[in-house]
């Protein structure tokens, strides 16, 4: 029985409603992710050549696409980072709205505060309190973390509104917590708390909202409040805990947001070195000298192919965006034009700069990670460009950065992009 023309109106109408619904879901989804700010996307922070860097990675998985949760990171100065947790009271489109908010309101204010070079903790807090106080309900509660490091002082100043304890691991492998120093934000308080501590000996930090450790686990009664602790205290890198993380997990019942930071001690920790040409016979010599390097290190040759690919592919990436200074669209042209590796071998030839790669070893509590470094001599990059990359998989420029990404536990830039770092577990 064929549908009436009544039936068949019906049903395009209710086609196109869906379709108009999922397209605006998409427009605030992408809003939301333009809220979220994040000056260090795929960035390691600190210097290479001080051994201090500090590798920071990002879990965002709202349960809707309204979500409750916001987070932003944001560069200060050359030593200072701010974080910023928001977990709006509910679910839906009320705890979307206030978290997004906030959120935006703090990066105005931070925006402002770098421009006229006047950053202030405090008076972050004050005005964003002032800001939301209107805005909130009667009965509406917001729970907020405002995180400053700051890595001349070697110092963590908070002010804490009724959010979950940071977990911090110290040099011992302790795993120490930070409470809340205020109640969660209302209409009514308007006093707070900044509070100061000293992280010199801190290696792992762990900043998360309430509905990764209020959610129920497999074990029947349990929540993940029992074991995160433990998880984050096993785990070198986000990748690691979130994987512990959901083989436990029940469904998942609420927005899910965290930081995690690893410090990583590259002081006493190298075990190969080399310095390269910028020429497609170094890019051949380097892949082979990194297969040995790795050849010495572990025996399985599936695990010594995936990383020389992805030494290989950002090596490469030094050699002809880099050094040689070829940007994606004179690539591109290059390829369509068949002129590709003949334009390389005329560029090699008047560029002088080298490409530097050092290969670090780190033992954790139960498992060892190569460290690799690649350094170039060009000008580097806006990192930020990542984000795109990483957004849109099919797109062809940067596949490279994409398919090493896929077979490495983490890849980082430094501040310039100039030095990536290549992270892989034994």
């Amino acid at each position: 029985m064929y549908p009436s023309k009544v039936q068949e109106g019906e049903l395009n109408e209710l086609k196109r409603k869906e379709r108009y619904s999922s397209y605006q879901e998409d427009l605030a989804f992408s809003k939301e992710l333009n809220i979220l700010r994040n000056d260090f996307y795929y960035q390691m922070m600190g210097s290479t050549t001080t051994h201090n860097v500090s590798l920071v990675n990002f879990m965002y998985k709202p349960l809707d696409v309204m979500s409750g949760d916001a987070y932003s990171v944001r560069k200060i100065d050359d030593y200072r980072t701010f974080y910023l947790l928001v977990d709006g009271m509910g679910k839906g489109l009320s705890a979307s709205l206030t978290a997004m908010l906030m959120a935006a309101f703090v990066n105005h204010i931070i925006d402002k505060m770098i421009r006229f070079e006047s950053y202030s903790l405090e008076l972050l807090v004050k005005e964003s309190l002032e800001y939301i106080q209107p805005i909130l309900l009667d009965d509406e509660a917001l729970a907020i973390d405002y995180i400053l490091f700051d890595n001349h002082y070697n110092t963590l100043s908070y002010a804490k509104f009724g959010m979950p304890a940071f977990l911090l691991q110290n040099r011992n492998n302790e795993i120490l917590r930070i409470k809340s120093n205020n109640p969660p934000m209302s209409k009514w308080k308007s006093d707070f708390k900044v509070d100061e501590y000293s992280v010199e000996f801190i290696d792992k930090f762990l900043f998360f909202s309430d509905g990764i450790v209020e959610n129920s686990v497999k074990e029947e009664g349990k929540t993940y409040a029992q074991f995160i602790e433990e998880d984050f205290k096993h785990s070198f890198t986000k990748e690691e805990l979130v994987k512990k993380m959901f083989l436990k997990l029940s469904p998942q019942e609420d927005d899910l947001t965290m930081i995690f930071i690893n410090k990583l001690n590259c002081q006493n920790s190298l075990i190969a070195n080399d310095v390269f040409d910028s020429s497609l016979e170094s890019v051949d010599r380097a892949s082979e000298w990194y297969s040995d390097v790795w050849k010495e290190i572990v025996s399985e040759k599936e695990q010594t192919y995936d990383v020389a690919v992805v030494f290989t592919e950002l090596f490469m990436n030094a050699y002809e965006h880099g050094n040689l200074a070829i940007n994606a669209k004179e690539k591109h042209k290059m390829l369509e034009d068949d002129t590709y590796i003949e334009t390389l071998l005329e560029k090699e030839q008047v560029c002088s700069k080298k490409i530097y790669v050092k290969v670090h070893k780190l033992e954790d509590l139960s498992s060892t990670y190569i460290v690799t470094h690649i350094t170039d001599e060009g000008e580097g990059f806006d990192t930020q460009i990542l984000s795109e990359i990483f957004r849109n998989s099919h797109a062809f420029n940067g596949r490279g950065v994409f398919v090493s990404r896929k077979n490495a536990m983490g890849i980082y830039y430094n501040t310039k992009g100039n030095t990536v770092l290549f992270l892989n577990k034994i």
